[in-house]
């Protein structure tokens, strides 16, 4: 095992930016397609790891962009991270620095999350604000005054946030605190530091995400005391210290969505595993109102089935449980060939519906105004060049390739690979006729490939 802060396979941000995905669209997929560990999981719970002086072992943690450079941030802090295969070894005994990196801070927004952990741990935090997709204003306020509640006096100067805890031990102090929105982010970085605060702290009107849930029960397997997690009101009553832990991270709910619709739009049977079918009851109902056969096969395996047709649906995104944002961009792709007319909402983020425009290059019928897009169902779509503006807005691009008459070339590709773990190397064990080209040879056609593809995913 080779000591390292890199993820030897996942894609740097210069490979990305100089490669293209050529898609021949057309092709039915079929096999079954190995779901890994959830990205929104992963990121949380490795700030969560600085928690702990000792070792923690990460089981499922997906091969990401992001995941990369949340481990370059915590090597920065003077953590030491192991990693083979899934597997991650986090020692956080050396926390050395209480100031994290700028230049990696600012293109990550989860690495904010880990002012938390460093204030709990350090009594003194230095933290820069957050970047990510430029999908709308996701404030850090309420990480902030949720950090003054207990006790912590926080100032932002220059775009760093500095924060400190105030007195001899440098301890926070445990607080109700009621979060104006159900943000995220709030929850999992004031859950975190209250872990170790003196005294009990309560959050209200928390969020409720399977991650959120995820990250309670990696907190509560070192020694934590969190209750709540999945309700609207989180309670935590802080402890002096947490112990080493080996922890298993829960599958991406939004990657199985993605193939979910991947299949439904390619008209395919395919299973998917591991799956936490609770974890995704919105997105299941709107496929089956959408006409897609869903069967849930055990514990942890769906089979999805060719519909006879596509039906217009409306879709209004929410906070968990209602039908999650990130899964907004890929039913738009779905809607654009379903008979119909389709109404879909964002409330969540302002900015996320610039991908209307690019799957209207491919031949949607797509108007947007304000945060809704009104969807007219086409007969066939057609490939065309397009650009990935997001993440998610990337992954639906993807999926309209796949059923696109003809050839798709999706620039953009240091979306995809901040939140899918090898996306098109999936598609291609499914049999997707997808290449991923380096963007000054993006004329190549598609090797003669007249082979069954393979039935089952090997990664």
């Amino acid at each position: 095992m080779n000591s390292s802060s890199s993820l030897p396979d996942a894609k740097t941000s210069s490979e990305a930016d100089s490669s293209v995905l050529q898609i021949w669209g057309g092709h039915p997929l079929r096999g079954h397609v190995n779901i890994s560990g959830a990205k929104n999981s992963a990121l949380v719970i490795m700030a969560g790891a600085l928690l702990c002086s000792g070792d923690c072992r990460i089981r499922n943690v997906p091969l990401l962009a992001d995941v990369e450079r949340m481990g370059q941030v915590l090597s920065a802090l003077g953590v030491r991270l192991t990693r083979e295969g899934d597997i991650l070894d986090v020692n956080a005994s050396e926390l050395i620095t209480s100031k994290a990196p700028y230049e990696l801070v600012t293109q990550l927004r989860a690495s904010f999350f880990a002012i938390g952990p460093i204030l709990a741990r350090l009594g003194i935090a230095q933290m820069p604000l957050p970047g990510g997709c430029a999908i709308g204003a996701r404030p850090v306020d309420l990480h902030v005054r949720g950090l003054q509640a207990m006790g912590a006096e926080v100032q932002i100067e220059h775009g760093i946030c500095n924060a400190y805890v105030p007195g001899a031990n440098g301890r926070l102090k445990g607080a109700k605190i009621y979060l104006d929105t159900p943000s995220v982010g709030a929850t999992e970085t004031l859950m975190m530091a209250a872990t170790l605060a003196d005294g009990e702290t309560i959050i209200e009107n928390a969020a409720r995400e399977p991650e959120v849930v995820d990250l309670a029960n990696f907190c509560n397997s070192m020694g934590a005391k969190i209750y709540g997690a999945g309700t609207s009101t989180i309670t935590i009553t802080g402890v002096s210290q947490l112990h080493s832990t080996d922890y298993s991270i829960i599958p991406d709910r939004i990657e199985t969505g993605t193939f979910l619709v991947a299949a439904a739009i390619t008209r395919s049977e395919i299973t998917l595993s591991p799956v936490a079918s609770d974890h995704l009851i919105p997105v299941i109902a709107k496929l089956r109102d959408i006409g897609v056969p869903i069967i849930e096969e055990g514990t942890d395996c769906l089979r999805i089935l060719p519909a006879e047709s596509l039906k217009a649906t409306d879709i209004d995104t929410l906070p968990h449980p209602g039908f999650p944002t990130d899964m907004q961009a890929p039913f738009m792709s779905l809607l654009a060939l379903a008979e119909g007319d389709s109404i879909i909402n964002e409330s969540v983020f302002e900015n996320r519906l610039r991908h209307a425009s690019e799957l209207n290059r491919l031949g949607a019928d797509i108007r947007v105004k304000g945060n809704t897009a009104f969807v007219r169902g086409v007969s066939v779509l057609s490939g065309a060049p397009v650009i990935g503006t997001d993440l998610r807005a990337s992954a639906a691009l993807v999926i309209a390739g796949l059923a696109a008459e003809g050839k798709t070339t999706i620039q953009g590709l240091r979306h995809l690979d901040r939140g899918y773990d090898r996306l098109d190397m999936k598609l291609q064990q499914l049999g997707a006729r997808i290449l991923r080209v380096n963007e000054a040879s993006a004329d190549a056609e598609l090797p003669n490939n007249n082979s069954n593809p393979p039935a089952s995913v090997s990664l």
